[in-house]
């Protein structure tokens, strides 16, 4: 066990390189979830439409009406097919969002979105938590890879450990990270500028892939990014 910082270190012998493992989220069940969520929902809907139509003063009340105006069951029947339905494409964009991992002795493949980021075993340093999100770092602090992730934490601790590779339970470089706001200095020239359209691209809603395209510029500047709710927390490594 080694330590850097105040963070613990895990580190395993190293197995047989072709020893292979992959952890993946079962489509199956965040599917199945999804649909069984939107299916209650939609079953629910007629009965909040009337609840609102028994207010004295309801929003939406002109759609309340025209919805509760179609005859039973058939009106059950068809928001329960329509929630199940919202459901299942639901479904599909988060199997396409979630994260698999496939690790040898020698590589790590990190697959979501239909990319694929492999990394040679002497290219990364450590790979830690972050919250919900997995990340990459490099021997020297550089940041390779952040991803949303909903594999077991402990199971995926316990494979790359059994791999070799090296993992902490948090960021080592967590305090570091400088909080972002408008002309903090210390930035290298032009992070600022990209931080700004980041927080707006944020802001607004449904911009992960600029978002996404905006580290990966300010990658380039040597600035690492990270994200808690709405704020941006920054720190510099040499590039």
């Amino acid at each position: 066990m080694e330590e850097t910082g105040n963070v613990p270190l895990r580190k395993d012998p190293v197995p047989r390189a072709e020893e292979t493992a992959q952890l993946s989220e079962s489509a199956w069940a965040i599917v199945l979830f999804c649909v069984v969520c939107g299916a209650v929902a939609g079953g629910l809907l007629p009965l909040l439409a009337r609840l609102l139509l028994s207010l004295p003063w309801a929003p939406l009340d002109g759609p309340a009406e025209l919805l509760t105006s179609v005859p039973e069951p058939a009106l059950t029947l068809g928001t329960v097919a329509v929630g199940a339905l919202g459901g299942l494409l639901l479904g599909l964009t988060a199997v396409h969002e979630s994260l698999s991992v496939r690790v040898t002795g020698t590589h790590l493949a990190l697959m979501i979105r239909d990319s694929t980021q492999e990394f040679a075993r002497e290219d990364v340093g450590v790979l830690c938590r972050d919250g919900k999100q997995l990340v990459a770092l490099a021997p020297d602090g550089r940041e390779l890879a952040r991803e949303q992730c909903g594999l077991p934490w402990r199971r995926l601790a316990d494979t790359l450990g059994a791999h070799g590779w090296t993992w902490a339970e948090q960021d080592p470089y967590h305090a570091d990270f400088r909080r972002w706001v408008p002309g903090t200095p210390g930035l290298p020239p032009g992070a600022d500028a990209l931080l700004r359209a980041r927080a707006r691209v944020r802001e607004g809603g449904g911009g992960a892939a600029d978002a996404r395209e905006l580290r990966g510029e300010l990658w380039r500047l040597g600035v690492v990014v990270r994200d808690e709710g709405e704020r941006q927390y920054w720190r510099v490594v040499d590039v």
